[in-house]
């Protein structure tokens, strides 16, 4: 697959956010040692120095916050200055936060919309007008399985990644026309540290969701560094779909993403059979 992969890349600048860490550095690496040219983007840019230096004539790295208009403008602006376009965007910068619903404050859930959402909002409109100019070109917008199916616990971060698909979904439609592709990335449990040091913990308790929210809160606590996803793997599938004559719309990746959508398609679909006749009940009679 990697000798494919080479020759597809050649001279394709890719654009990801929040690449210090996790599976947006493990792309950046994966699409730079197959020849790919790379904007490797993050708050501190210091941390992807060893990326400038590995890779000097491929690799631009770019101190980029999400959350600020001024950084995005010129993160897209000395990409195509030093590239001259932009094939791919990976809106990959964001974090998680685990609590239930009442215990979240306001402080803690709200700088995680800026990132997952506002953030991802903001560089998808600064990048777009080169897409459009280029008549080419593909977004990619990280997800989750959280964005297709809900968790105690999660409902903060699920939140932010539903906007994600929605605001995803019809990109796809208004950019198709255009020769831009999109693809919504929905990873499950994957070896980074997005259970650990990049994820948030409500500082509120309540006893009476240790039941529900609880669980997570412990699920946090036990399972970092004991995912069955493969960064890596990830970043191969990721690149395959983009670079496929079909790409997809949503890519789910890792085995318990399966089951987990299934299940909820499954109930939703019972559900909607037994409420079919209100459902249709709520129309005025035909005629009238």
């Amino acid at each position: 697959m990697e000798t494919s992969v080479k020759a597809t890349q050649g001279g394709k600048v890719w654009l990801i956010t929040g690449a210090s860490t996790g599976l947006g550095r493990v792309l950046a690496e994966y699409l730079l040692g197959v020849g790919a040219r790379v904007v490797a983007t993050a708050r501190k840019v210091e941390q992807l120095r060893e990326l400038g230096e590995k890779y000097p004539e491929t690799a631009l790295t770019l101190g980029l916050d999400v959350t600020r208009q001024e950084s995005v403008d010129a993160a897209v602006a000395a990409t195509v200055e030093r590239f001259g376009r932009i094939d791919v965007l990976v809106n990959n910068a964001g974090f998680g936060m685990v609590g239930a619903v009442e215990e979240s404050a306001e402080g803690e859930f709200r700088p995680m919309f800026e990132t997952n959402v506002f953030g991802l909002i903001r560089v998808t409109q600064a990048v777009l007008p080169q897409m459009r100019k280029q008549r080419s070109g593909h977004v990619v917008n990280l997800s989750s399985i959280g964005g297709l199916v809900a968790t105690p616990g999660f409902g903060m971060y699920n939140a932010t990644k539903f906007a994600v698909e929605g605001l995803s979904e019809a990109l796809a439609q208004e950019l198709k026309p255009l020769g831009i592709g999109v693809t919504i990335v929905e990873p499950g449990p994957f070896r980074t540290d997005f259970l650990g040091r990049s994820g948030l913990v409500a500082e509120r308790r309540i006893p009476e969701y240790e039941q529900t929210a609880g669980k997570m809160r412990a699920y946090f606590s036990e399972q970092d560094g004991k995912q069955r996803g493969d960064p890596k793997r990830a970043a191969a599938a990721m690149v395959k779909a983009v670079e496929s004559e079909h790409p997809p719309l949503r890519l789910l990746l890792g085995a318990s993403t399966i089951p987990r959508l299934k299940g909820k398609l499954e109930a939703w679909e019972k559900e909607v059979a037994m409420w079919q006749a209100t459902t249709l009940g709520a129309d005025f009679p035909e005629g009238e």
